[in-house]
């Protein structure tokens, strides 16, 4: 664990990277969406804005960037692939779930003050903010976990097999979309996956991601064990 806990504290080194990249974002488009909030008239009603949901997506990056910045620096320091792993993962579990308390938290204080006097919406977006805030606190803590552990799982097969096998990678999963949907139009399934989708909300959607994020987790650890730096 003292090792694991040394893995964190070295990704932390590149705080700009980790740390100031995501505030930027947050505060950046946090800004920019409140200055076109005041360009549009409030006769338009609501007036919704994704950007604030922004720093979800760095995620993805900081996955891959927490491996290829740091893996082989790491073994050059005789660091297991364990407790490089197990290191990595903790701190961005712990980013993660800070970031979606503050989403909550910034949810709950826009919903308050009317879009912040603009009837904006950018965290309080109303499928999940008229949810608990643990329901909130999960659906975005998932989320940025599957796409922080997407990109580290890419960058593990990059760091084992190279460009064939991000290659491989990619165009597997192309066909099996492609599989999933003839087979779906096929058979005539459709209107019950359209059904189904409907059904779905903040809290079954993040269980079935949270599912993904396992396996994720599992595949990364099992490329990790055997990739070169």
């Amino acid at each position: 664990m003292n090792r694991a806990m040394a893995v964190a504290r070295m990704q932390l080194i590149n705080k700009w990277t980790f740390l100031g990249i995501p505030a930027v974002i947050i505060g950046g488009s946090f800004l920019l969406s409140l200055v076109i909030f005041a360009l549009i008239p409030n006769s338009v009603g609501v007036k919704y804005s994704g950007a604030g949901q922004a720093v979800m997506w760095y995620f993805f990056g900081l996955g891959i960037q927490s491996l290829t910045l740091s893996f082989p620096f790491s073994q050059g320091l005789s660091v297991s692939r364990r407790n490089f792993f197990l290191g990595t993962v903790g701190l961005f579990t712990v980013l993660a779930a800070a970031i979606s308390a503050l989403y909550v938290i910034l949810g709950i204080v826009e919903t308050a003050t009317n879009g912040w006097g603009l009837q904006g919406r950018m965290f309080a977006i109303s499928w999940v903010a008229d949810r608990s805030w643990f329901v909130q606190w999960f659906f975005y803590f998932v989320l940025m976990m599957f796409l922080f552990l997407l990109g580290f799982w890419a960058a593990t097969v990059y760091k084992r097999w190279q460009a064939t096998g991000v290659l491989v990678m990619t165009l597997s999963f192309a066909v099996l979309v492609v599989a999933a949907v003839a087979l779906i139009t096929w058979q005539g399934w459709w209107p019950a996956v359209g059904a189904w989708l409907i059904t779905l909300t903040p809290l079954s959607l993040g269980a079935l991601a949270f599912a993904f994020v396992l396996i994720l987790g599992f595949a990364a650890f099992s490329t990790l064990r055997r990739a070169t730096p």
